[in-house]
């Protein structure tokens, strides 16, 4: 039998099967799959010819593959299949039946099956749960890949090993997982957001719940606005806080300013007090400015310092800090003096004042500057971070190139920053 290359189980549905002499006996309906070692494996293919079922066993199988599939058998030497509750047929029983984890929660549908040769035999290795199954089984995935590479992009494929499911049966409902909690957590906070969103918000709360805090808190800031309301609205306060602390404080302002006043407050009372001041400083801003844009955690240290004592410090404060492009150098009033990129300060001498190595002339905003305006600026200037300062020259935050970014995104897409 020869099983060539990856391949899944939609590329070879209703392909014909070959008899030695190259005639067509039948077209393949479905594959019966049974328990292997150490993987399910295909036991036969069931193919249809004229509105008939027939049998043709594994061990008939010449060759195997996305382009051609034969038999030692001919037409008229094959067994009618009649369709048993007992077996377990791949189309039937595992396509489009929702995986669920340990508590109930539906996660996701299974779009395609991955197959692979292993010992002469065809096993199930994988479960696709992405789009590229949705566009593999419609005939579309080549086309989708033409677009995708005209934008330099890829369409993935989502796929959760065979390994993580439970025990399979004829007739079921649903797919459950061994150990749902892991697999989530080793997935990009991108790729458990997706999930979260083909789901119901109980279902989507109900997952969070048992996710550890840190991948919570990722997973939520991929949420679209109105999905990461709902998610919040469902839980606890408590567990909400915690979460919500875990968030860079821009990100936890954007999703408080989409709850209700009253839930958003009853959450702020559960966060630390300093956290909660940095999140109500970034509320107070309007939406569509610089100051509605900006995070308010940065790296500012004094003129003063040498390079070594900078570079000590930072260690410490970038850990706390999701990105750091640079290091802003303020007074004693922490008005903005100067700014130095982290290669300025990895190539300077160790010795040297930080007022040796700062630049000046800084390109800066005020809080109420319009969105677009900052981007325009950060484009321009080919910045990946604007300081936001007030009419004082105080550093109050500044606007990254990502949240730049956001505002390009479609309006759908986009939230309304709401005081709480």
């Amino acid at each position: 039998m020869a099983l060539f290359g990856e391949l899944f189980l939609s590329e070879i549905i209703r392909k014909p099967v070959f008899d030695p002499k190259g005639e067509i006996i039948g077209k393949v309906k479905d594959v019966i799959v049974v328990k292997g070692d150490p993987l399910p494996e295909i036991a036969a293919i069931i193919v249809q010819r004229k509105g008939h079922s027939f049998l043709i066993k594994w061990e008939s199988i010449n060759i195997f593959n996305k382009r051609i599939i034969s038999s030692f058998l001919y037409g008229d030497s094959l067994d009618p299949y009649s369709y048993e509750e007992d077996n377990l047929l791949a189309v039937r029983d595992i396509l489009d039946k929702q995986i669920v984890d340990a508590n109930g929660a539906k996660v996701v549908r299974v779009n395609d099956i991955k197959l692979e040769g292993y010992n002469e035999k065809a096993v199930l290795i994988a479960v696709d749960v992405g789009m590229r199954g949705i566009l593999r089984r419609l005939g579309a995935e080549h086309s989708s890949d033409e677009v995708l590479r005209f934008f330099r992009t890829e369409l993935a494929n989502n796929l959760i090993s065979w390994n993580y499911m439970q025990p399979l049966s004829p007739e079921l409902k649903s797919i459950a997982l061994t150990v749902p909690r892991q697999i989530l957590s080793e997935l990009h906070p991108a790729d458990i957001a997706e999930l979260i969103s083909q789901v119901s918000r109980e279902e989507g709360a109900n997952l969070f719940k048992d996710l550890d805090i840190e991948t919570a808190a990722d997973a939520l800031s991929e949420l679209m606005p109105e999905r990461q309301a709902e998610i919040i609205n469902s839980i606890d306060a408590e567990q909400a806080a915690d979460i919500i602390e875990e968030m860079q404080p821009d990100e936890a302002a954007d999703v408080l300013s989409d709850l209700p006043t009253e839930k958003a407050k009853e959450i702020l009372e559960h966060i630390d007090r300093e956290e909660a001041e940095d999140i109500q400083e970034l509320l107070g801003h309007e939406e569509d400015t610089a100051g509605g844009l900006m995070t308010n955690i940065f790296v500012a240290y004094p003129p003063g310092i040498t390079v070594a004592e900078a570079i000590e410090r930072f260690r410490k404060d970038a850990e706390e800090i999701e990105s750091v492009y640079y290091i802003y150098i303020t007074d004693e009033n922490e008005r903005l003096v100067g700014v130095a990129s982290l290669r300025d300060v990895l190539m300077a001498d160790p010795q040297a004042l930080l007022s040796d190595i700062m630049k000046k002339k800084i390109k800066s905003v005020s809080p109420e500057t319009d969105d677009m305006v900052a981007a325009e600026i950060i484009s321009k200037y080919n910045l990946v971070a604007l300081p936001v300062i007030d009419a004082d020259n105080t550093l109050l935050g500044i606007v990254s190139v990502d949240d730049v970014i956001d505002i390009i995104l479609p309006p759908s897409a986009k939230r309304s920053r709401r005081k709480v």
